[in-house]
């Protein structure tokens, strides 16, 4: 489990910083490609960026479906409990665990339709306005994303039945400081 969750992790975070240096590149191209410097204009406007906004879109798209996934497994999604932890222990725990497994049987409704839609779309010649890649390959992180979200949702119930326990996010804590600052002393 810790290699899916690295996985995880490593995915959002390359490609948020991916995603935010192709966006930082194709600004400061525009900006200088503007400046009345005729060489440079000249040089800059034969680099063509257009394809930056597209490819970060899709990077987006990628980064928010692993990202959900990841915040089911951290307990750092938004929820209204107020009503359900004024319950008693017994209608409580009924409760989480019905909220768990609707939110695996949606995400998992979400995931077959998206694979299907991927493979009707892998069998047409559809491809992206300026990358010009296959369309299947951006959709394919609907069932991806989905799934795993599934997979985390089933996770969490099944750690909460055998523990109790939900997944509760300490803004405070940053994972890995502890070694850190372990190693140091």
């Amino acid at each position: 489990m810790k290699f899916l969750d690295h996985l995880e992790e490593w995915l959002i975070a390359s490609l948020m910083g991916a995603a935010t240096f192709i966006i930082f590149v194709a600004v400061v191209h525009r900006y200088l490609s503007g400046l009345p410097i005729p060489w440079l204009q000249d040089e800059l406007i034969q680099i063509n960026t257009s394809w930056a906004q597209e490819l970060c879109i899709y990077m987006f798209v990628w980064m928010a479906k692993f990202g959900a996934a990841y915040g089911v497994r951290t307990g750092i999604h938004v929820g209204v409990d107020v009503v359900i932890n004024r319950l008693a222990t017994p209608w409580r725990n009924k409760f989480i665990v019905f909220g768990l497994l609707a939110g695996a049987l949606f995400t998992g409704i979400v995931g077959a339709l998206g694979a299907s839609f991927v493979w009707d779309i892998g069998h047409t010649d559809q491809t992206s306005p300026d990358l010009e890649v296959p369309m299947w390959l951006v959709y394919l992180a609907v069932p991806a994303g989905s799934w795993l979200m599934c997979f985390r949702f089933l996770q969490v119930m099944v750690h909460f039945v055998r523990t109790g326990d939900l997944p509760k996010h300490d803004h405070a804590h940053v994972e890995g400081l502890d070694d850190e600052l372990g190693a140091k002393a």
